[in-house]
């Protein structure tokens, strides 16, 4: 009889226990599947493609085949050179020689360059050459004009290689300076801050069912 009122006396003590191991497994169990969503959730996050955030004229969108697939901000110079002018004798101007920029992605994180070409590398050593398609003046004053170039990969493949359009927009800058160019100037270099945005593009891939 004592021993029987002991084990009814045990039992409760048990199930307390094994509540308590119940409750803490499902709350480890809880918080194991919370980090995992975040974690799913900062994936998808940054699988998705970048959105244009500029309106620009039809004659500069990409074509219907295309997507954005990055966006990059440069920071640098456009470099120019006082020369004879083609088209006036004993005439000068300052004519455009390259840009020479560096890349930032939405973090500031120097991506890559942006030199003569015009050729745009990625730090994997990706690189594209452009070809002017169409440009339309700046919305803001004293800037250069927005572009669409075409694209095709002239290095090894990454980050870049896929690209097949460009877009300059957002400009700050860059124009040639409306002086100083002479005979007696002929040869100097201006380097002149600017700032924009590149938009590259590539072809969407074909939807398949399964």
């Amino acid at each position: 009889m004592q021993a029987n009122q002991s084990y009814r006396r045990g039992e409760p003590l048990r199930l307390i226990e094994r509540r308590w191991l119940t409750e803490d497994t499902l709350s480890k169990s809880s918080k194991v599947t919370v980090f995992v969503l975040a974690l799913l959730l900062a994936g998808c996050a940054s699988l998705q493609s970048p959105r244009s955030t500029v309106e620009v004229p039809d004659k500069l969108k990409p074509g219907a085949n295309e997507s954005l697939a990055m966006i990059a901000h440069a920071k640098g110079v456009q470099i120019y050179e006082c020369r004879a002018r083609k088209d006036q004798s004993g005439g000068y101007e300052w004519a455009f020689v390259a840009p020479e920029a560096d890349l930032f992605d939405a973090g500031g994180y120097r991506i890559g360059r942006h030199y003569a070409g015009p050729h745009w590398e990625a730090n994997d050593g990706s690189k594209i050459l452009g070809a002017l398609k169409e440009r339309a003046d700046a919305p803001a004053a004293g800037a250069i004009p927005w572009l669409l170039l075409a694209a095709k990969s002239v290095g090894p493949e990454g980050s870049f290689s896929k690209v097949t359009s460009i877009q300059r927009v957002s400009t700050v800058g860059g124009v040639a300076p409306k002086a100083g160019c002479s005979q007696a100037a002929a040869g100097t270099p201006a380097r002149i801050n600017y700032t924009a945005d590149y938009y590259f593009f590539t072809r969407r891939e074909p939807y398949s069912s399964y």
